[in-house]
């Protein structure tokens, strides 16, 4: 099978690859609850032939396509868990679980992976090793990654390699984003709990009032970016969630802060550690109140590794030619527990343009995303051809 055939039969199963996609968009679930999702993927992959697992770390499936000569093995991966997030898009196809939605794309994921599976259960005969096909929950803050590696994904067969796609609506229909090295940020999670004394509002001088100190710690905290942070050094906080108060005449006496520190230097990423605990203490002491401050390493930085990433260039332009290859200038501040993976086996991690016919107007995790389905096939026919490039050389 040659090249444009193969591109042939991924364009032969585009309503096939979109199908899954939108089945998957109208029954959203959430982080380590993808039931109906999970069962749909393995009965499908059942129906290929392949031999499934189900229940992996919970909710996660895990099939592998043997060709049944000696080989590496290579795998596959894709997220299945939504957001919790109400559609807003009235397209046919919305989410029918109200407070839910594919708004991140991994209904995408799932689509293209599913019909890579299929394509290379044509090509089994001409292979030789394993592919293993990783649907994996809860990517979305949850680490899902980490309990399916703990579940012994990588291993039985062992995993030499691992490869899967982001959809990306900052890019045209047709482009691939592609960078060696870091293309991912790390993303670390911040809890900072703001103590006051309560009081009456018509006497302030009697309390110590958290909310004032709390917005007092939030627009310090913004300094370590703007005058502490090399502008050089990627580095992004955002304090997404502030809790306080009660009613409008009582001191609040305690407010909670939260959000995220994403970087892409592990040098970076420890300072901010130490910096946002000890200025977000001071500021507060410097406001007779206190803060006591939470933080935690969440996901690693996404490294794809440079061999790893030749070879998705050359499926690439195998496919489509050097025009599909858009090399990334920097890394994107956007996180993925698919790092976990790359802590162990070396990979290669690319976004797929979906911005396609004015798709791309909305960013991830918007209520009203949508994406151009014409990058599934061109996403899942990627996904076959470099695992038949890395299973015949």
């Amino acid at each position: 099978m040659n090249n444009m055939s193969l591109l042939q039969v991924a364009v032969s199963l585009e309503q096939e690859i979109v199908a899954h996609r939108r089945h998957l968009h109208q029954y959203p679930e959430l982080g380590f609850q993808e039931f109906i999702t999970s069962e749909y993927v393995a009965e499908y992959l059942e129906q290929l032939g392949l031999q499934v697992q189900r229940g992996v770390a919970g909710t996660g499936v895990v099939a592998l396509l043997e060709t049944g000569q000696p080989g590496p093995c290579i795998a596959v991966r894709a997220d299945m868990d939504a957001l919790p997030l109400r559609e807003q898009t009235g397209l046919p196809y919305a989410s029918r679980h109200e407070g839910a939605m594919h708004a991140c794309g991994h209904d995408g994921h799932m689509a293209m992976a599913l019909g890579a599976a299929r394509m290379l259960t044509g090509l089994r005969r001409e292979l030789a090793g394993t592919v293993k096909f990783i649907f994996q929950p809860a990517e979305e803050m949850l680490g899902g990654a980490r309990h399916m590696i703990d579940a012994g994904v990588l291993e039985s067969p062992r995993v030499d390699g691992i490869i899967g796609l982001h959809l990306w609506p900052d890019l045209p229909t047709g482009q691939f984003g592609v960078k060696a090295g870091t293309i991912m940020a790390s993303m670390d999670h911040v809890d900072i709990m703001v103590h006051g004394r309560a009081g009456h509002g018509a006497a302030p001088h009697q309390g110590v009032d958290a909310i004032i100190a709390a917005a007092q710690v939030l627009s310090a905290l913004q300094v370590l970016i703007s005058r502490e942070s090399d502008p050089a050094d990627a580095v992004v906080l955002s304090m997404g969630s502030i809790h306080g108060g009660s009613i409008p005449n009582i001191i609040a006496d305690q407010v909670e802060i939260r959000g995220t520190v994403r970087a892409v230097n592990a040098a970076t990423r420890e300072r901010m550690r130490t910096r946002v605990t000890e200025l977000a203490q001071a500021v507060a002491a410097g406001m007779n109140a206190r803060a006591d401050v939470r933080y935690e390493f969440g996901y690693p930085p996404t490294v794809n590794d440079a061999k790893w990433v030749r070879y998705a260039e050359e499926a690439l332009r195998g496919l489509y030619g050097e025009e599909a290859i858009h090399p990334l200038a920097h890394s994107q501040m956007t996180s993925e527990d698919m790092a976990y993976y790359m802590e162990h086996v070396p990979g290669a991690f690319l976004l797929i343009g979906t911005g396609g016919e004015g798709k791309g107007k909305f960013p991830l995790h918007h209520p009203e995303l949508a994406i151009d389905e014409k990058a599934l096939h061109y996403g899942a026919a990627y996904l076959a051809q470099f695992v038949r490039n890395y299973l015949r050389e």
